[in-house]
């Protein structure tokens, strides 16, 4: 069976990555342009002291280069802020305090699905006058959190549901960080993106020693990763493992064996396959056991014609053997470099075969400063929120791409982050006009 190349497999990866993070970004925009009114009065009383703006707080009345020094001022704080608590975790991490940072995890999920969220869900209340009771409103809010933090953590539950409210988790922070003042915002954006570069590729970066130091204990990030697995049935799940083991079963068998041995696999088989797939079930086992059978006849009537037609066929043999072991345990020994050419499409088989297993990983980081973008242009004019759009996500698929190529961990902030940026300036300062002025005059174009 052929194999595609990797970037030909990695599009369906690319699409369950790109559709929670339009998602995400969907509603962070229809909260942001309708809870969150820019335009209303009571705006400037929205806006929030956190750990983004603690060192300034932008106020209209400033000036345009006191708003600048005041917000790269709080970028600077803020990132260093970010890079001592990441080596804080990568210290911790290191001396094997795996539970402390679950539990500190844990813990923030709590703390933003309560409090964030109980935040938001009031503003919506207000926004909108709904009619309800503090009971309610605390037993929904009660089920909200304890169902959401479970939900990010078990394992237990289907995938889809662990994926929904990782998505919840991302559109609660990044509508918070919406009503940061605006000239913070950008600068934040653009420093984090620098951040992100240097942290995950510089050869010290807090992420990559972190990453590193995760795969080479075989361990898995005490963090908050979108994954973008598949959502594979139970029975699915039963019919390929078990078909795994009837191609081990038949392809295995030696001649002396009999029968018995795969009439036993089969029984093992239809024990854990449901009672409709029985009869596909044992007519692909009789197909996977014939065609083992005849590739052994074939493989001994050639290694007999060889003995027939060549004298000395023990170095023959043994090199051939040999050479199909160096081949399946990575050796690149041959005189016309085919088993090196082979080799490298095992590679990528597996590799394209690990990928479609684990799917792409995804920061919520990136889901909340994605949002965070879009949602910033949302308070201005949703011309510049679908130019800001589709920026983030051409970006997100040129690293993507990347990732395909390079095949190690990439930031995931950088391109989509600088593109967003350019094309809200952009769309501001020369379509916006552009097209405003065109319709005024009624020009058509």
């Amino acid at each position: 069976m052929s194999t595609g190349s990797i970037l030909e497999t990695i599009g369906q990866e690319i699409i369950g990555v790109m559709s929670p993070v339009s998602i995400c970004m969907f509603l962070v925009v229809l909260l942001v342009y309708t809870v969150y009114n820019p335009s209303a009065t009571s705006s400037a009383a929205t806006t929030i002291r956190t750990a983004a703006n603690l060192v300034y707080l932008e106020s209209p009345s400033d000036s345009t280069s006191q708003k600048l020094e005041g917000a790269i001022l709080n970028a600077v704080v803020f990132v260093v802020i970010i890079t001592l608590v990441t080596f804080l975790l990568l210290l911790l991490y290191y001396y094997r305090f795996t539970n402390f940072l679950l539990y500190y995890t844990r813990f923030s999920v709590f703390m933003i699905f309560s409090a964030m969220g109980s935040s938001i869900l009031i503003s919506i209340i207000q926004r909108f006058n709904i009619p309800i009771d503090a009971v309610t409103f605390y037993v929904l809010l009660f089920n909200f959190t304890i169902l959401g933090t479970i939900s990010v953590f078990s394992n237990g539950v289907p995938i889809i549901v662990k994926q929904s409210n990782m998505v919840v988790l991302g559109i609660i922070v990044a509508a918070w960080f919406s009503r940061l003042p605006e000239w913070t915002t950008w600068v934040v954006l653009v420093a984090l993106a620098l951040y992100d570069l240097a942290a995950v590729l510089a050869p010290g970066g807090p992420l990559k020693l972190l990453v590193e130091l995760a795969s080479s204990r075989d361990e898995e990030l005490p963090a908050l990763v979108y994954e973008s697995r598949p959502n594979v049935g139970r029975n699915s799940r039963v019919r390929d493992s078990s078909l795994g083991m009837l191609v081990t079963a038949g392809i295995g068998m030696n001649s002396d064996n009999n029968d018995n041995g795969g009439a036993v696999e089969l029984q093992e088989l239809l024990r854990n396959v449901g009672s409709d797939d029985v009869n596909e079930t044992r007519e692909r086992a009789h197909m996977v056991i014939e065609v083992g059978q005849n590739e052994r006849r074939t493989n001994r009537d050639e290694i007999e014609e060889v003995r027939e037609d060549v004298g000395e066929t023990s170095p023959l043999i043994g090199d051939s053997y040999n050479s199909v072991n160096d081949v399946s345990s990575g050796g690149v020994e041959n005189s016309n470099g085919e088993n090196r050419a082979l080799q490298g499409n095992e590679r990528d088989a597996v590799g394209m075969e690990e990928m479609n297993s684990r799917g792409i990983k995804l920061g919520m980081g990136d889901f909340i400063f994605y949002s965070v973008l879009v949602g910033r242009a949302a308070m201005y004019d949703l011309m510049t929120v679908y130019a800001c759009y589709l920026a983030i996500i051409s970006g997100l698929g040129c690293t993507l791409i990347l990732l395909a190529v390079c095949r190690h961990a990439l930031p995931a902030l950088p391109i989509s982050i600088a593109l967003g940026v350019m094309f809200y300036f952009l769309t501001r300062l020369l379509m916006e006009p552009f097209v405003v002025g065109a319709s005024t005059n009624l020009v058509m174009f």
